[in-house]
């Protein structure tokens, strides 16, 4: 069966988090750190969270700006307000 050039082919979604490559980046930069069973999943939560924060306040920035894109200059901004807020 052809598939048709006009018909979009949607992409597959993980829906799980990489796990294997999670532990594996933890055991290349600290080998030394132990880690819980799901200590990989709650450090993925986390870079979601810090992830989800930054395009937010990226989004807020390029608004008060009156720009239609976000730009790198918006999210180095956030970055420091988010890393900010998280000092204290």
């Amino acid at each position: 069966m052809v598939l048709s050039t006009t018909v979009s082919q949607r992409k597959h979604i993980k829906r799980k988090a990489p796990r294997g490559f999670l532990k594996r980046v933890f055991k290349r930069q600290k080998p030394h750190l132990r880690l819980e069973t799901s200590g990989d999943l709650l450090m993925h939560l986390n870079c979601l969270l810090f992830v989800h924060r930054l395009a937010e306040e990226s989004r807020t920035n390029a608004c008060e700006n009156k720009c239609g894109i976000i730009k790198k200059e918006h999210v180095l901004a956030a970055a420091k307000v988010i890393l900010k807020k998280s000092r204290g």
